[in-house]
């Protein structure tokens, strides 16, 4: 394991219990059915203090001394299923192991419908102090394409109660794209996120990922494939809309009322810092070293209980993987990436998709122009080649 790279620190918690399973999600989550008795919010969580416990040690062994948490990200998964003490117990247990930094922003993921005035209260209270809801969108039937179990006024709902309990920062995902959608339907949502006051908006394109539901409907004939052009109207008008309400985008997928309401979690990853990752299936990083744990959550207990850290495989990035992720990640910010960091082969391929239109130079900064957002994968495989 290396040494601590010098910039903010993070922890990334997996909690990979879910009601129902969405259609269209394949992250690492379980309903109590898929795990049985195999495993329980009780064996995961006894688990994540002993993994906790052994990444302290094994931290306090490196030439540097750990640095303060900066930030605390609990995602999932439905992080709210664990209930306002279950979520407090989780800020404790990395309290007990970990310097958490006194400004540290602590977030944690939550579905409306297991959220209440008493659970924000509660995690408010504990030192949480960002909340991410899942919107999705305010249309009924494309919840129902999503497979999502939440009624489309109650995120709204959750949102205000959030900042009734003292949030300052909320966010709320939006998922655009999805078959059936239309305009009309995207306006709706809109108009929903921008009524509820919320200061943070992120917003994905539908992706049908292979092994998920959505992909076997997709691929039966039942539902068509999200159409390219569709989807680059959506994002056009999704950021049209947020602009002209004051939110300002500052990564591709994501748009703040201002710097103080960024992610600073995800900015860690997209500004290649170190975080521990864990619970099931999280991922590290730690100086140029990956490792991602073992998936199941029984596996992933009886791993933790044999000591050592849960790792199922490690990874030492090469030159040419941390290049490669340097320009992937801060391209996609409205920051850009510094010329200085592209070879000579990137530097002339920047000169060429500039003089296309897809980006702009502004003091030695490659930065993606409104085009450019739409197609910043391209842009990223001109680059690297």
């Amino acid at each position: 394991m290396r040494d601590f790279g010098g910039g903010p620190f993070g922890i990334y918690v997996h909690v990979p219990f879910c009601a129902t399973r969405c259609g269209y999600c394949d992250f690492n989550t379980y309903t109590a059915g898929e795990l049985g008795t195999s495993a329980s919010t009780q064996s995961w969580s006894e688990a994540l203090r002993a993994e906790l416990a052994t990444a302290a040690r094994e931290f306090a062994a490196l030439p540097t001394t750990t640095p303060p948490v900066a930030t605390v990200f609990v995602g999932g998964g439905t992080p709210s299923l664990l209930g306002g003490d279950g979520l407090a117990a989780v800020l404790d247990a990395i309290r007990a192991e970990f310097d958490l930094a006194p400004d540290a922003e602590v977030t944690t993921e939550s579905n409306p419908e297991s959220t209440s005035p008493e659970f924000f209260d509660k995690i408010r209270s504990a030192g949480f102090t960002r909340i991410s809801l899942g919107m999705q969108s305010a249309a009924p039937h494309v919840l129902a394409v999503l497979d999502r179990t939440h009624t489309p006024g109650r995120a709204v709902a959750a949102a205000r109660e959030a900042r009734a309990a003292g949030f300052d920062h909320v966010n709320l995902d939006l998922i655009y794209g999805t078959p059936g959608e239309r305009d009309s339907d995207l306006d709706a949502s809109l108009d929903a996120v921008l009524d509820a006051g919320v200061d943070h908006v992120s917003a994905y394109s539908l992706i049908v990922e292979d092994g998920t539901a959505l992909a076997r409907r997709v691929r039966r004939g039942e539902l068509p494939t999200p159409d390219e052009d569709v989807l680059a109207a959506r994002y056009e008008r999704i950021d049209a809309r947020l602009e002209a309400a004051g939110l300002t985008w500052y990564e591709v997928s994501n748009w703040s009322s201002g710097g103080a309401a960024r992610c600073r979690h995800n900015l860690g990853y997209w500004d290649g810092g170190d975080w521990l990752g864990a619970g099931p299936g999280a991922h590290s990083h730690l100086g140029g070293v990956r490792w991602w744990n073992v998936k199941h959550p029984a596996r992933y207990a009886d791993r933790v209980a044999h000591g050592g850290l849960p790792a199922a495989d490690w990874e030492d990035l090469t030159a040419a993987d941390r290049y490669l992720e340097r320009v992937m990640l801060a391209l996609r910010l409205r920051t850009g990436l510094p010329l200085a960091d592209l070879d000579a082969d990137g530097n002339a391929a920047a000169r060429r998709i500039a003089g296309d239109g897809l980006v702009t130079i502004v003091d030695d900064r490659l930065i993606l122009t409104d085009r450019g957002r739409l197609l910043a994968d391209g842009v990223v495989r001109d680059l690297v080649g």
